[in-house]
């Protein structure tokens, strides 16, 4: 029985109050209330006093001839042994100091204004996807493991039956995105800003990442490392081309400025779309390459820089192919010359090529064959300069995702055919190509013994390389 319920039981009946009763009572009840309210000192903070004390009180109070001084007494014994369990506590808690405790290792100062968001954020590269309905994710690289070239791939990304992933990239968390639309617009983000997903995740609508209209979609990207770095801005360029084969070259000063809504990058004409854009420094080489396998070669320098507003010059000509409806599929500019050109056909051919192979021609030249495209082949989706120091991503639109190592891919001639890169099914087709810094695999060792990789469901044995019409054919002029 609690204390506080023996007080309102005990009071005294009407016809047992005396005044000797009265000042009993009152004695009696000053004296508890004082110890009640020593408990509470002894103890705040705790939701039970130990019941040992609060028992041995009730039992000695709960007896109708006890007296004042009696209960004194007991109260007395109580704090005695309530001071003695506070000492324990305290001795404890010296001890733990003496053991644990000290000299502070960190500083506190007022430097409030100084820390910023991406200061308590990893700098670590990860694979951002936007697909073709406008869903936006970022994933850790390292869940993307190398496979050899042929394998049918791991799965990459769940999208809707309508949907498919088409840009894959590699970005540094504090990293600049810098989004292009199909309209033409610009918008920033920054790379730990894009929602963290696992492969299977579809990712979050761009609509409630960046200020974009419904009826636009994000077509290229620039990752930039720093804005505000003054130098870095102005001895660096941005280029931009569209499906129609229109170039245009704008200083990265022009992009600096980051606005939540977005500013115009460049002026679309009527019936053509924004396809790619591309980080350069203005002494680099521009290859053009269309869906009918040509590309077209020639010096940045042939481009001079414009403002935001312009609509662009050409850069290839696509006026050349009897019969078919030619466009841009896309865009490298190469500052390396001792990089490879690969290529990517749409049922899952591929070739790498020396740069050498693809001759200097002027802007808006017609271009020379890259593959041979066929039916078998189908026509070119993308175009990549590589390095045996890279690894190829490629994945489809039902979300298959394989990636490989570039050094597996032997160089060839640049009017080949090509080898199957991956095992695609007949109602499925590639639809994104990106490159990646080369991982070596690391081997699983069992008592002495390297384990041998047996050929699974998602890394079957490679198929033999497919090199028909590997004979070259004329440059068109």
């Amino acid at each position: 029985m609690s204390m506080f319920n023996w007080f309102s039981k005990n009071k005294a009946k009407p016809e047992e109050v005396t005044p000797e009763a009265v000042k009993t009572q009152q004695a009696l009840e000053k004296t508890r209330t004082g110890f009640l309210s020593k408990l509470s000192r002894l103890f705040t903070g705790k939701r039970q006093i130990d019941a040992a004390f609060l028992d041995e009180l009730e039992e000695v109070l709960l007896t109708s001839d006890v007296g004042v001084e009696t209960t004194v007494q007991i109260i007395e014994n109580l704090e005695k042994r309530v001071s003695k369990e506070t000492y324990v506590s305290q001795d404890e808690l010296h001890e733990m100091r003496d053991k644990y405790g000290d000299e502070r290792r960190t500083d506190i100062v007022y430097a409030g204004s100084d820390l910023k968001i991406e200061d308590m954020i990893a700098d670590e590269d990860v694979v951002i996807t936007i697909s073709h309905l406008g869903y936006m994710k970022r994933t850790n690289l390292a869940d993307y493991r190398s496979q050899n070239r042929g394998g049918r791939g791991s799965k990459g990304t769940a999208t809707r039956d309508e949907d498919f992933v088409e840009h894959m990239f590699i970005a540094s968390t504090h990293n600049y995105i810098l989004l292009f639309t199909e309209k033409g617009s610009c918008f920033w983000i920054r790379a730990y800003e894009v929602p963290e997903g696992n492969k299977q995740s579809k990712g979050r609508a761009l609509q409630n990442l960046i200020s974009i209209s419904p009826d636009d979609k994000v077509k290229a990207f620039i990752n930039i490392k720093n804005l505000n770095d003054e130098e870095y801005i102005k001895n660096n360029f941005i280029i931009l081309c569209t499906k129609d084969g229109i170039i245009k070259k704008t200083s990265v000063e022009a992009y600096s400025r980051p606005r939540a809504n977005g500013i115009n990058a460049i002026t679309i004409r009527e019936g053509d779309v924004l396809l790619e854009a591309a980080l350069t420094n203005g002494n680099n080489e521009i290859m053009i390459a269309t869906k009918m396998g040509k590309v077209c070669r020639f010096p940045e320098a042939k481009v001079r820089p414009m403002g935001r507003n312009a609509s662009g010059v050409k850069g290839i000509d696509l006026n050349d192919e009897e019969g078919g409806t030619n466009e841009v599929v896309g865009m490298i500019c190469i500052s390396d010359m001792q990089a490879n050109v690969l290529v990517v056909s749409e049922k899952g051919y591929g070739k790498r090529s020396d740069i050498d192979e693809y001759r200097v021609t002027n802007r808006g030249g017609k271009g020379v064959k890259t593959i041979n495209v066929t039916e078998k082949t189908g026509n070119l989706v993308g175009i990549k300069s590589v390095t045996d120091a890279n690894d190829l991503m490629i994945i489809t639109k039902n979300g298959i995702a394989i990636r490989m190592a570039v050094s597996n891919l032997r160089v060839m001639g640049r009017a080949t055919q090509g080898v199957k890169l991956i095992n695609i099914q007949d109602s499925d087709s590639i639809a994104a190509v990106t490159k990646v810094d080369h991982e070596e695999e690391v081997e699983v060792v069992v008592e002495g013994e390297v384990t041998p990789q047996t050929p699974t469901e998602d890394t079957p044995i490679a198929e033999k390389p497919d090199e028909e019409n590997t004979t070259p054919t004329d440059d068109i002029n």
